[in-house]
């Protein structure tokens, strides 16, 4: 493993066919316990709204849960869809779960919707207006609340009494383009950039190093990468359950929200559409396979980004496909495990 690479998690909390959203939400605290004995680094639950496909849309209700349920691990969203809610709001709960685990919650911030227009439009509290654009303002007075930089006034007296305080979550920008890349390195923030949703980000990455502001908040940039990857014992068998998270994904893509199918069914899928097989290839990083072959491109892939960590999210069908995964990847690579 190259020096200081650190390996993470994202978990979407993918709903199998055939089960619940209650139960992936119970596999989401046991694949986190499981981590932590496995020696990942952190642990981050996604923001999506709308069910079907993943059952994650609050992890600032999730994330207590899982730090309750671990001891050394750090724990955190990926992310918080900021345009959705007040800042203050945010940096309360945050600051409470900050308090009650102390040096180990993580406050990755995003700033898409996480969901389709229509859920969009549901989720705000005023309907009468488009969703505003102003998440840089949203960003500025988030960390103001955790780093108590508000000028005079009745904002800077709300700091000075958030919850949990002095503990403050660890803050991550989140995002997939050149414009997040251009804040994280402006405001001096950790940056996790998302390579499975745009896998051509190297980049990108490389417009968040050059315009780094070293400052109060770092000295140097603190750059992560996302990865989507499944792991099994032979290359065959990773890339039949694969099948499962693409087929999935290529109906979202179509508008279509669906429980993630098991493999027999996808395999049918793309045997009546191997257009749709072929498509998904392009241009997209597959670390699929065996547990030497998803090590390389983990490890080619940190290297274009110049990444100090990779964070790996596995969808499967079958739970224990995805626990294994995880398992083989850590083995792989040499993670320490907890006693």
């Amino acid at each position: 493993m190259p020096a200081g690479l650190r390996l993470s998690v994202l978990d979407q909390t993918p709903v199998a066919e055939g089960s619940t959203a209650a139960q992936a939400l119970r596999d989401s605290l046991d694949l986190a316990q499981l981590a932590e004995r496995l020696g990942y680094h952190r642990y981050w639950v996604a923001e999506h709204h709308g069910g079907g496909l993943v059952a994650g849309p609050s992890p600032e209700v999730l994330i207590g849960p899982i730090a309750t349920l671990t001891s050394r691990i750090r724990v955190g969203s990926g992310g918080v869809m900021l345009p959705h809610y007040s800042p203050l709001k945010v940096a309360e709960g945050f600051g409470v779960l900050a308090g009650l685990f102390p040096s180990r919650i993580d406050l990755g911030i995003g700033r898409a919707a996480g969901t389709d227009p229509m859920t969009t439009h549901a989720l705000q509290r005023d309907r009468s207006q488009a969703l505003l654009d102003d998440f840089r303002e949203q960003l500025d007075e988030l960390l103001a609340y955790f780093e108590r930089s508000f000028p005079a006034g009745h904002l800077a007296r709300l700091a000075e009494t958030l919850p949990g305080e002095p503990e403050v979550p660890e803050p991550w920008l989140l995002g997939s383009s050149e414009q997040s890349a251009l804040w994280a390195g402006e405001l001096g923030l950790r940056y996790a950039f998302a390579d499975f949703i745009n896998p051509r980000g190297a980049p990108i990455a490389e417009t968040y190093r050059r315009g780094f502001v070293a400052g109060r908040r770092l000295a140097e940039p603190r750059l992560a990468v996302a990865v989507r990857a499944l792991v099994a014992e032979t290359e065959e068998e990773a890339e039949r359950l694969a099948t499962s998270w693409r087929m999935a994904f290529d109906l979202l893509r179509r508008g279509r929200l669906v429980a993630v199918p098991p493999p027999e069914k996808a395999q049918r899928y793309f045997e009546l559409h191997p257009e749709e097989r072929e498509g998904q290839a392009a241009g997209r990083r597959r670390l699929t396979g065996t547990p030497a072959q998803v090590r390389a491109d983990i490890e080619e892939t940190a290297a274009a980004y110049g990444a100090e960590e990779v964070i790996v999210v596995t969808i499967a069908h079958d739970h224990e496909a995805r626990r294994r995964s995880y398992e083989l990847l850590a083995q792989e690579f040499g993670l320490e495990e907890a006693e």
